[in-house]
């Protein structure tokens, strides 16, 4: 099975797209706009298919890696849902203390690239954690669709507080540094900005692949290196960047920050057409970099 590629999509369809993973339109609506590019013998559901997430793409590390060992791990969220569960990830060899980082997946709970994420940040030599918003829910249903009906069910502010619990249990771990660094996409993104604005003194590093900005007004709280990754496609994120540069600036606060060229909202995931595979490797190594010179040495 190949997987297609941007250049092959139309980009209105490919932006009508994004609306609907994103639920600015439903489903009925994304079926009437892109009847029209439903041509030689191809259908829209066809079309759908073809841009929705295939999670065979997504194993870059296996789930029975020798070099780690992942389970999934419960912990307490007094202020969200009460009980929460994620996914643990660390390197099988370890015999020192790791630093955190915390991977907050999309709008649709804990999915296979997420898991993959979490497994790639191990094989790099840290304490990785991936929260499933969804578990108070039954968890990642499996199903994309199924899973962003059910996260938009959830009240935005437990599940923060679900997240905010998650980054201070990994920064407590006991095979934890006590340094914590978060990471995340679309929904995690944003999430990965409001962590750092809600608990500076846990969160060290931040890394927000194409997400959400905070208020300008709470940027001074920020305490975490930062490390933006943007796509010069996503204009519905990307626009919102030149106003939070401005606050960030005027606050003092350390970041860096990339627009890939080109590139759509997605690039880093692999399991779709929009994922960019120049783009996605350079963002994840200069993650890496980041994370390694924030986390390990106190840059």
């Amino acid at each position: 099975m190949k997987r297609q590629t941007s250049s092959e999509f139309d980009q209105e369809l490919l932006d009508l797209y994004d609306d609907y993973a994103h639920g600015r339109v439903d489903r009925r609506t994304f079926f009437d706009r892109a009847a029209r590019f439903a041509i030689g013998g191809l259908t829209v559901t066809g079309l759908l298919e073809a841009l929705t997430p295939n999670y065979a793409f997504a194993q870059q590390v296996p789930k029975d890696d020798a070099r780690i060992t992942t389970e999934y791990a419960e912990y307490s969220s007094p202020k969200g849902a009460g009980k929460m569960r994620g996914y643990l990830a660390k390197p099988a060899e370890a015999k020192a203390k790791l630093p955190g980082v915390l991977v907050v997946h999309e709008n649709r709970g804990l999915n296979p690239y997420i898991e993959d994420v979490t497994r790639r940040l191990a094989v790099a030599g840290f304490l990785a954690f991936a929260p499933d918003a969804l578990f108070p829910l039954g968890g990642y249903p499996g199903d994309d669709d199924k899973g962003r009906e059910l996260q938009a069910k959830r009240q935005p502010e437990e599940m923060t507080q679900d997240f905010i619990a998650a980054a201070q249990w990994l920064q407590q771990n006991a095979a934890c540094t006590g340094k914590v660094g978060v990471v995340g996409f679309c929904f995690g993104g944003g999430m990965a900005n409001t962590l750092a604005v809600r608990i500076p003194e846990t969160i060290v590093a931040a890394v927000p692949f194409y997400g959400r900005q905070p208020a300008a007004e709470d940027v001074p709280k920020i305490k975490a290196a930062l490390l933006f990754h943007y796509a010069e496609l996503d204009k519905k994120i990307t626009d919102g960047w030149p106003a939070y540069e401005a606050a960030l600036k005027q606050a003092g606060t350390r970041y860096t920050a990339h627009i890939y060229p080109s590139a759509n909202h997605g690039f880093h995931n692999d399991t779709t057409p929009r994922y960019d595979e120049a783009a996605a490797k350079l963002a994840w190594t200069r993650t890496l970099e980041f994370f390694n010179q924030t986390l390990r040495t106190g840059g």
